[in-house]
């Protein structure tokens, strides 16, 4: 008696229904929790056929139930589909037992039946949201991979495959791969295991080899994937073909160089012509083709950078490479990392040129003692550049100003709408350019 009891009280507390029917499928026994699942009453379901609990298109399901239980087989566990009261559908999981007589043979079965319907929702979702991510990531341009938190590869995309031909076999769990270009597979790899080990984003630029035998060029880019603690769990890669953006890219350094050619022959040319009509004047040539040399300097800068932003530091050398090196040595030179723009670059550039032309020839670099300062700063969103000598030959104003003049201070003023101050004081010359930072930097060319 304790042992029924015992069991009664398993079958009811049970979360499964628990339901017994004879061999013709009549329910015997009902437990609370069918009444739950099904939303019958136990009141409801004695004496009526389990049959009322499946869908009509599972009908065939029950005959094969019954036929297996009455040669005393137990139906293990499997999935399919009930209604309840309602007549709505549910997956459902199904273990079917025989009952014995106490001679050994089946008179009914007892079926345990689980509402799985929420666990086959969140697969389903689980699935569709993974088929998403495959649709993503086998469609978009970039080849694609993933790695272990210690680089081994784990996964590629399809486009990976489709340029490589390359199979799984060949690309899983390796550390090198065949699409790599021997002259960089050792720079490549090394760089990628360094960065994995130090926890770092990875980025490089490499040729692979397709499955047609020509090579192109990927930037490739790591990123660690880290779980809530930050440990790394995975590195996500992407390899982006840029040999198209490359070729573009010499095409227009051709091109710049091409048009810097002929620029510098078409200076060379006003050089020639300029030497003819100079009226036998040899310093209005010789001031002439300093200007022109420091144009010349200033573009090959601005095609060495690709007609960008020019750092000061650069445009600062590029101008000053006119004085020998005793001469360059008395200049100091000082300022923050600035970038300006072509047109800025330019401006300042010729003014830079003119100063350092006049200070070797009139000013302190012409004799021995004398140095320059030379310094820039942005103070408060203002781009600032100054130049001083001092101990050189006693300075006073021109009498006259002539295209020297309009260099250094109506050339800067009007275009950069900047403040220029030029002062010659008896112990040197100052000059002082103060302009808007934002102004410099974005200055159309």
């Amino acid at each position: 008696m304790l042992a029924e009891a015992h069991l009664s009280a398993i079958v009811q507390s049970s979360d499964d229904a628990i339901i017994s029917k004879s061999l013709d499928g009549i329910i015997q026994t009902w437990n609370p929790a069918a009444t739950r699942i099904f939303c019958f009453t136990e009141a409801e379901m004695i004496g009526q056929s389990i049959r009322k609990l499946i869908p009509p298109d599972r009908q065939r399901e029950e005959d094969g139930i019954i036929a297996r239980i009455a040669r005393g087989e137990r139906v293990k566990t499997f999935e399919t589909m009930r209604q309840r009261k309602d007549g709505t559908q549910f997956c459902a999981s199904l273990t079917v037992s025989p009952i014995l007589a106490p001679d050994g043979t089946v008179v009914g079965a007892s079926k345990i039946v689980r509402d799985v319907s929420e666990r086959h929702e969140a697969q389903a979702v689980l699935a569709e949201r993974e088929h998403r991510l495959r649709i993503l990531a086998d469609n978009i341009s970039q080849l694609t991979w993933v790695t272990d938190p210690q680089g081994n590869l784990l996964w590629f995309n399809k486009r990976w495959y489709d340029f490589t031909g390359l199979t799984e076999e060949e690309c899983l769990h390796r550390r090198r791969l065949p699409v790599h270009h021997p002259d960089h597979v050792d720079r490549v790899v090394t760089k990628f295991y360094a960065d994995v080990a130090a926890g770092v984003e990875w980025e490089d630029t490499y040729p692979m080899r397709g499955k047609d035998g020509n090579y192109r060029w990927f930037l490739s880019r790591a990123k660690p994937i880290r779980d809530e603690t930050g440990a790394i769990v995975n590195w996500f890669g992407t390899n982006t073909d840029v040999t198209e953006m490359l070729e573009k890219e010499e095409q227009i350094r051709l091109l710049l160089m091409e048009v810097n050619h002929r620029s510098k022959n078409m200076l060379a040319v006003v050089q020639a012509l300029a030497r003819r009509s100079g009226g036998g004047d040899p310093e209005f040539l010789r001031r002439f083709e300093n200007r022109l040399s420091s144009l010349s300097a200033n573009q090959d800068l601005l095609v060495r950078r690709g007609w960008q932003h020019i750092p000061m530091t650069e445009l600062v050398d590029a101008q000053l490479a006119i004085l020998d090196r005793e001469s360059r040595a008395l200049v100091k030179v000082c300022g923050p990392d600035m970038l300006l723009s072509p047109r800025t670059a330019e401006i300042i550039g010729m003014a830079l040129h003119e100063l350092a032309t006049n200070a070797l020839k009139y000013g302190a670099l012409s004799q021995p003692g004398g140095q320059v300062w030379l310094w820039w700063e942005t103070p408060d969103d203002h781009f600032a550049v100054a130049w001083r000598e001092r101990g050189g030959p006693r300075v006073a104003p021109p009498q006259s100003s002539g295209f020297g003049t309009t260099l250094i201070r109506h050339i800067p003023a009007r275009s950069l709408k900047a403040e220029v101050t030029l002062d010659y004081a008896p112990d040197g010359l100052s000059w002082r350019l103060e302009c808007d930072a934002t102004l410099a930097r974005t200055l159309a060319s």
